[in-house]
């Protein structure tokens, strides 16, 4: 066999090889984007670097698949679906109070799922790998509900923090925990003077559920 011959088939080679690496690494990108969705965009802008944010990704459904989750009983659901019923009854006169239940109930809910829940970040990265569509309504609530802590939410601002926390409780609890929207609050908390219009159905729509 002549070198040159000897030369092309190892470029040949070389050039498979190539191709199978950039297929497997196509393919689990996919499989990435596909999983986290909207979330795969945020940690690549997050860590300024796509290996970077696949590396952190594949260590989520890592240590995702380290947890033991277990899903609701048909009574655990009716629970969580009466509780939420009272959590929007409650919002008619204490809008800051029932975001304050609503995030501790879906904070109970998320852990009664099995996932930890004694640090935030740990838990948005663990909800991230099957709830990742309606992970971004957690965390809009979540600012919310620490902006009304401090006295800084409108009434409006409450209103849809509610709608964003009962999108990831819903996705948990597996089914839409109430058809009655709540009530809309009257009176406006001293913030809601300037707080811009917002969506006008205080019900959010069914969320997305798990992949």
């Amino acid at each position: 066999m002549s070198p040159w011959l000897i030369i092309l088939l190892i470029i040949v080679v070389l050039v498979v090889i190539a191709a199978v690496i950039y297929g497997v690494q196509a393919g689990r990108r996919k499989r990435l984007q596909t999983t986290f969705g909207p979330e795969y965009d945020r940690v690549v802008a997050d860590t300024g670097s796509r290996t970077d944010a696949e590396k952190e990704l594949r260590d989520r459904e890592r240590r995702h698949h380290e947890l033991q989750l277990k899903p609701l009983s048909a009574e655990s659901q009716a629970k969580y679906s009466v509780a939420w019923e009272e959590v929007q009854v409650e919002f008619v006169d204490t809008p800051a109070e029932a975001v304050a239940t609503a995030d501790e109930l879906t904070t109970k809910l998320i852990a009664e799922r099995g996932y930890p829940t004694a640090d935030y970040d740990d838990q948005l990265a663990n909800l991230s790998v099957e709830h990742a569509r309606t992970l971004g309504h957690y965390r809009d609530a979540h600012d919310i509900s620490e902006r009304s802590a401090r006295g800084e939410a409108s009434t409006e601002d409450l209103r849809q923090a509610l709608v964003h926390y009962r999108a990831l409780f819903a996705d948990l609890l597996g089914t839409d925990p109430v058809q009655n929207a709540p009530a809309q609050h009257t009176t406006d908390t001293p913030a809601a003077e300037t707080a811009p219009a917002g969506d006008t159905d205080p019900s959010p729509t069914t969320t997305e559920t798990s992949r």
